[in-house]
């Protein structure tokens, strides 16, 4: 007898998913490459290898996997102090920043609260808060693809708990300036945690954005939430941390998936860090690509912001954004489209990149027309 025709006879129920979950978009993906002709650029992954000392502190450490890893990250929650001049108890860690900003969530919101964001942002915000049971509050970009903050600030209400605000912002590059931040703070409820994610924040040039840490040392209810999946090239091992009051940070550590960050994470994290010096050198070829692409775009009649990520984004309707989709998929180009706005494209090596030229170029009549 089939599973299907015992329920009919018992009358049994299954167990089902909650609402919120069953009613959750899904979160997609930057696709992946399947050959080597193909050029991955949907999920702005540095085209680097890992630094050649976060692969022999994995190799060296993947000897111990039998063991459980440091469920408190403390060696790593002490270099990151250290790194940034702020205190171990005021350092959390997680699965990438978008783990972490789980826990944040998570530890914060009460079913009914609301979280407040700028819209068209990190794709992973209104699930996450929509997971816990909490309102998402999207607040549309202004002309420049950046945040309004004022706008953002009259969205604010007495169920306001989180505040999300992505610099540069992910998908359109844009930052926000610190005396802008500086002002939409002074304008905030000292009660509501204002998360500054900085995902990209190695590929911003120095003084676009805010000077995040001054800005936390002045308003404790600042978060900031960053990760090595980015410019440090360790996105295959899920590894973010936030810089908070030591009371939030106790609290996500209690939120957190016991063990969720790998010993070979930890490990590939510090080593990462004992190796800036390499790591900016690759950071500063790929802002010299970005300027490279973005200069030889806009004279080929492509309007764009400038971005501040390690990737470009075009605004397109849906005629040219299907136009455009068809066209990269055609070429071997892995792209990322969002819907109804637009498409972001990573910047990886030369040779990459100039298959982006020559493919845009090829349609940059369509666009002005």
């Amino acid at each position: 007898m089939s599973p299907e025709q015992l329920l009919a006879e018992t009358e049994t129920a299954l167990p089902t998913l909650r609402a919120a979950v069953t009613g959750l978009p899904a979160y997609v993906p930057g696709r992946r490459s399947l050959g080597a002709d193909i050029a991955a650029l949907a999920s702005n992954e540095s085209h680097y290898e890992p630094l050649p000392a976060a692969t022999a502190a994995v190799a060296e450490a993947a000897g111990r996997m039998n063991r459980y890893p440091d469920m408190a990250a403390v060696e790593l929650r002490e270099r990151l102090a250290q790194h940034l001049g702020v205190t171990l108890e005021e350092v959390a860690v997680g699965p990438g920043s978008v783990g972490v900003l789980q826990q944040i969530i998570t530890g914060l919101c009460d079913a009914g609260d609301e979280v407040v964001f700028a819209w068209r942002s990190f794709e992973a915000y209104p699930i996450l808060v929509e997971l816990a049971g909490a309102r998402p509050v999207r607040v549309p970009l202004d002309r420049a693809e950046g945040h309004d903050l004022d706008a953002m600030a009259a969205a604010i209400t007495d169920r306001t708990k989180v505040i999300l605000l992505c610099t540069p912002n992910n998908p359109t590059g844009v930052p926000i300036s610190h005396h802008r931040l500086e002002a939409f703070l002074q304008s905030v409820r000292s009660d509501i945690l204002v998360v500054i994610d900085e995902a990209y924040v190695e590929y911003a040039e120095a003084g676009s954005g805010p000077d995040s840490l001054a800005l936390y040392r002045r308003f404790p209810n600042v978060c900031i939430l960053r990760t090595f999946s980015k410019a440090y090239g360790l996105a295959g091992l899920r590894v973010g941390y936030a810089i908070t009051t030591a009371t939030i940070a106790e609290g996500l550590q209690r939120t957190a998936l016991p063990f969720a960050v790998s010993a070979l994470a930890q490990k590939a994290a510090i080593a990462s860090l004992d190796a800036g010096e390499e790591m900016a050198a690759r950071v500063s070829l790929v802002k010299q690509e970005r300027a490279r692409m973005a200069a030889e775009l806009e004279a080929q009649g492509w309007k764009l912001q400038p971005s501040r990520g390690n990737f470009l984004w075009i605004r397109a309707d849906a005629p040219l954004l299907a136009l455009l989709v068809d066209a990269f998929d055609a070429a071997g180009i892995l792209v990322r489209a969002y819907q109804g706005d637009g498409v972001r494209i990573t910047v990886a090596d030369p040779a990459s990149n100039n298959r982006v030229l020559r493919l845009l170029a090829a349609h940059a009549a369509v666009a002005a027309s």
